[in-house]
Formats: C-alpha cells, structure tokens, sequence
C-alpha cells in the first residue's frame, strides 16, 4: 500500500486539512451481564434500560445477557467517548448486583441453553430479530455468539468528496465518488488489518468452559483456563466469528456492483445444510430463511460498507440504491485494562490508520489475494507475537516488524493532517505510541494479559472477572449528574413507548411479514438476469 505522494501533499494544504476537519465517528460496544458468581445473568433485559426494539443507545445483540450501548455521531473523539461513559453510567445506576463482562472472550458458560436469546418484543420487526439469532443458534452455536466487541463506525464530511475529487482528477457526483472510495478504503483495511490485530488484540486465552466438547488446538494455561503463547485475538480466528460454509464465500471488494452480486447470491440460494434443518418447528421459526446468509450482517467480516436503512428495508437494497455512508470496523476487542473497553489514543489511532487506507493506492482484490489475506489473519491470531514472523503480501514474505512499521510511518502523515484540522499533536503521539508495542510485543494488550494472569497467577476467568469489577466500581463511583439521570430516564420512558406503538401498528401476520422481507428486491434497478441469482 503505497501512498500517492501528490494527493498526500495535497491532505497538507489548508484546503485538505478543512476537507477532514468534519472526519465522523461512532462506537458500537457489546457487553455481556454476568451474575456476581460471575456466571451469565439469566434476568431479562432490564425495563428502567428501555426496549432493546428502539432504543437509540442501549440495544441488545445476540443474547438478553448481551448489552450493546450505541453513541451518536461525533466530530470529536473525545466527545465520542464521553457519551459512551455516560451510558455506562446510566446502565450502572440500574444494574444493581450484575456488572459488564470487561472481556471479548465471554465469562464461564455451561451450555447453550443456558444461553437466552435476546427478545425484542412481538412486532414483526422485533420477532424478526429474535428469529435471526434463532437461526445463528441453530447454524453456529450460542457460545460463539456470546464473544462481544467493539464496532468501530468512519466516515468522511461531505465537503471531503469534492476536495478529493479535485486532487485525484476523479468525476462523477459526490455520492459516487464516496462509495467508490470506502470500496478503496476497505480493499486497503482487508489488507493491513492484521496490524489491528496484533496492536489491540486482547483475547490470547479462554476459559475451558468456552470448548467443551469442541475440537481445538488450543494449550492448557492452567486447570481452567486454555491459550496459545503469542496468540493475539482468538476472537478473530477458528474459536470466534468464523464459519466454514462462510469459507467458501469469495466475496468481491472491487465496487459497489461486485460486492452486491457476490453477497446477493448467499443470501437468496437456498444451502443444503439449512434446507435440512428446515424453516419452522412446532409452528415456531426456527430461522429466516435457508439460504447460506439469513440476512447481510450474517456475513462475518473486519470490516463492513455500510448505510442507514429506512423501517423495513433490506441493508443491501440501501447500499444499492444511496451507495455506502460509513465504514463499520468489526475486528476490535475490548481491552479489559480500560474501563470503556477502548480510549482516546485508540480511537485516534484508527482515524489515521483509516484515514491512510482511504488515500492510498488500492487495486482491486482477486481470489488469490483474498485466500492469502485469510492466512495472515490466521497467522496473526495464533502467533501475531511471535518472533520473525513473516506474512503475505503480494506473493512474497515480509517480516511483521518491518512491515508494521512501514505502515506506522505512513500514519504519520494522517495524523499530522488530523492534528493541524483539530489543533495539538494527539494524533501524531497516537502514531507514535503504537510504535513501542511494534518493537516489543511485550507492550501489546495480549501481552499484558497473559503476564497478568502468569504474575497472578490466576485463570483468565478470574483475570477477567477482577478487571470487570474494577470497571463496575469505577462507573458507580460517578454517577451521572442529576440531569443528565433524568434524561437517560425518559430516553428510555420513550423507548417503551415506541415500542408499545409499533406493536399495535402491526397489521400482517408474521410469516408474511417474513416471507416479503426475505423477497425484498436486493439490487433496485438491476433485471434478475444481471443481478446473478444463480
């Protein structure tokens, strides 16, 4: 990925620092409840948090016992991550004896079924998302459902597309021009996300209760718990968000036209391992439909293009018909050392390292390279710390060190243009600070987890349950002001009633409601013969 020396220049001229001055971002973190035995809590989604249906920033993901809590979009880093402390906050004042699980890696679970799926309510549109985890139960498991994250959302301000269509020489309208630079954006991201993964990884080890009764090539840390020695992010490999039938998936980043045709044909050509499991059991959905994607955020990936939907709408159907909006980063854990799960330096350093990945040349992406960007996922979730390790980059070895940072002194250049658009140098000591854990893994968060639990010693059980009540701690120490109580409350009075509103709206039985979602045209404007149903 080498940058374009001219439109790199060009980021450092006062009209290029202006087009990023208005650089968005969003977090999405997950979460789950555990008891005070540190078990999973089997208490439903708390009322005084508001319907997980509508509410704008506390939701629920795949389990009742899984928080997501959402922030707004913000122009500022800092106040990005002041709202997400505030919902902590507020979640906190009504939690009472349960806390957040600080950890990806999810806390001792003893099976399946002890695993509640999340409930939004009997509307269609909320017995739709309860039958979608349904099926993610039935085709993957609910433990691996229970490992949790953090969703990173990017976007450029409007007045950059103009500016970067000038630079570039490039034509077409704004919209255009921005879904075929995410499309660049993602095509680089896919390529150098590796380097995420070794910087802020934070699951080297699980609890032994996560595989039972599964095959692993995991080592035994200590009678409770199993790791690898310079794994990194086991969230990101065979133990987490993987399928092998998504395996077989080449799904094409080279545009808009390619990723909808490759997507659009797993989520409408019925697979044979879900045609046997069937549709419904006993007058109960057992999932959506039997294609190999039940509906697009099926398919598990680091990175998405994504776009705001309108009630109803199929997420594909809105990439095709406005373009993509944002990027949605997926290959973040949540770092148990913070009580957020993610700060300040981070999310400085992800705008620049996006940033980069935007300007950069990005040629389009081949079968060959998507299998081998696979291999350096694998290597860097196993043995990212290990030393001499080598990846794939274009047909050729490369030392991870080197590479790394080479990538890292690219940055700087993004975090200079972002520092002089938002004053002071945070983003350039982000950079920086990244470079330390580069030159020794020591440094890394999967580091410091394994030592901790080594130092203890303890199991990462106890490891992670100790971190989570620090956290747990931290929040009830500050509560949030009166005010700012007050409106989290009624934020949450309103949630409930919306949802009560949607549900006497309902007018359609649920299996039509399901089967005309399913249907939905996915490729607005395309004849089925182009839009390769298969």
């Amino acid at each position: 990925m080498k940058p374009p020396s001219a439109l790199y220049e060009a980021l450092a001229t006062e009209s290029g620092i202006a087009a990023i001055r208005g650089l968005n971002r969003g977090i999405e973190k997950e979460s789950l409840r555990v008891a005070g035995d540190g078990l999973l809590a089997r208490t439903e989604h708390p009322r005084a948090l508001g319907s997980a249906l509508t509410h704008r920033h506390i939701t629920t993901d795949f389990s009742e016992a899984q928080l997501e809590l959402i922030t707004d979009v913000f122009d500022d880093a800092g106040a990005c991550l002041g709202q997400l402390d505030d919902i902590h906050r507020f979640v906190y004042s009504v939690l009472d004896d349960e806390i957040l699980w600080g950890a990806s890696m999810p806390c001792v679970l003893r099976s399946d079924d002890a695993i509640p799926i999340a409930n939004f309510g009997s509307s269609n549109v909320g017995m739709a998302k309860t039958v979608y985890r349904r099926g993610l139960g039935h085709r993957y498991g609910r433990l691996m459902q229970t490992i949790s994250g953090i969703h990173y959302n990017f976007s450029l301000p409007a007045e950059f597309w103009p500016w970067y269509a000038a630079t570039t020489g490039r034509s077409g309208d704004p919209q255009t021009l921005a879904t075929e630079g995410y499309f660049g954006l993602i095509r680089n991201f896919r390529r150098h996300s590796w380097l995420l993964l070794y910087l802020f990884g934070a699951s080297p080890a699980v609890c032994k209760s996560f595989l039972t009764g599964r095959d692993h090539e995991l080592e035994v840390f200590d009678e409770g718990s199993l790791y690898l020695p310079h794994a990194t992010s086991l969230r990101m490999g065979g133990l987490g968000y993987q399928s092998d039938a998504q395996a077989r998936l080449q799904v094409s980043y080279n545009g808009l036209e390619d990723y909808a045709l490759t997507l659009r044909e797993a989520l409408t050509r019925p697979y044979p391992d879900y045609q046997a499991m069937g549709l419904e059991q006993d007058g109960e959905f057992k999932q959506l439909s039997t294609s190999l994607l039940q509906i697009e955020n099926e398919f598990y990936g680091t990175i998405r293009p994504k776009r705001s939907i309108h009630p109803g709408e199929r997420a594909l159907h809105a990439l095709c018909e406005r373009g993509v909006e944002y990027v949605e980063v997926r290959c973040m854990d949540l770092n148990p050392f913070l009580p957020l799960g993610i700060d300040a330096e981070t999310v400085r350093f992800l705008d620049a390292f996006l940033l980069h990945c935007l300007l950069s040349d990005s040629p389009e992406d081949n079968p060959e390279e998507i299998d081998a960007l696979r291999r350096n996922q694998t290597r860097i979730v196993n043995r990212g710390r290990e030393d001499g390790l080598t990846l794939e980059d274009e047909g050729t070895l490369r030392d991870r060190t080197q590479w790394a940072e080479e990538i890292i002194e690219a940055c700087t250049r993004t975090a200079a243009a972002l520092d002089a658009a938002h004053g002071g140098d945070d983003h350039a000591r982000a950079v920086a600070a990244q470079l330390g854990r580069i030159r020794d893994p020591e440094q890394t968060p999967s580091a410091r987890i394994l030592r901790a639990m080594r130092d203890g010693p303890v199991p990462f059980f106890r490891f992670a349950m100790d971190a989570s009540e620090r956290h747990a701690r931290h929040f009830r120490d500050h509560p949030l002001d009166p005010a700012s109580q007050s409106r989290f409350q009624e934020q949450s009075a309103e949630s409930l009633r919306r949802q009560s509103e949607i549900e006497a709206a309902d007018s359609m039985d649920f299996a039509t409601y399901r089967q005309q979602y399913i249907e939905q045209e996915l490729l607005p404007g395309r004849t089925p013969a182009t839009a390769g149903t298969g």
